[in-house]
């Protein structure tokens, strides 16, 4: 896994967006969060859950002044199709067809070169600041993505199982 606070590995993915073809760098979200999660592949039964799942909360992630970006190995072409079968997906898909940003971010799967499910959430500093990966079985939480996201922009500590609202300590305070 990558170091907590380490510099995000920098990047620049071909991908679609709103049916468009668009190049996407990292470097351009700078001062904002960013979402990155990493999905197995295109058509399959998990990920479209996840990629709608990530839709439907958008606003709320723009909210916190974060962008959240879709990576898989899958090249552009099969990124368009597949958001115009799933009805449109209002972010940024990104292919990683070399696999070049998996091994980045250590998310590259050995044994199919595809990438794991993983989420890791960039600093507005671009700074590694989250990072999880889920079993390939078991699709992630967008809510718990969005829970986590909120507290990493409290800047402050935030107790167990902490919600948005609940009070948040002084980060003077040791953990």
């Amino acid at each position: 896994m990558l170091d907590l606070n380490a510099p995000a590995p920098p990047f620049t993915l071909e991908g679609t967006h709103a049916g468009r073809p668009r190049r996407v760098s990292l470097s351009e979200f700078r001062g904002k969060w960013v979402v990155l999660f990493f999905y197995p592949a295109d058509f399959t039964f998990v990920c479209p859950t996840e990629v709608v799942g990530f839709g439907k909360r958008l606003a709320e992630f723009e909210a916190l002044q974060a962008q959240v970006l879709g990576v898989s190995v899958d090249d552009v072409e099969t990124h368009r199709a597949w958001a115009a079968e799933l009805g449109g997906v209002s972010f940024p898909l990104l292919s990683d067809a070399t696999r070049e940003v998996c091994r980045a971010y250590e998310v590259l799967n050995p044994d199919d070169q595809r990438a794991w499910r993983a989420t890791v959430i960039v600093s507005p500093e671009g700074k590694i600041a989250y990072q999880v990966v889920s079993p390939m079985n078991v699709g992630r939480s967008v809510e718990e993505t969005l829970r986590v996201l909120g507290a990493l922009a409290t800047g402050r500590l935030c107790p167990a199982d902490w919600q948005p609202g609940q009070p948040t300590l002084d980060p003077e305070l040791r953990y």
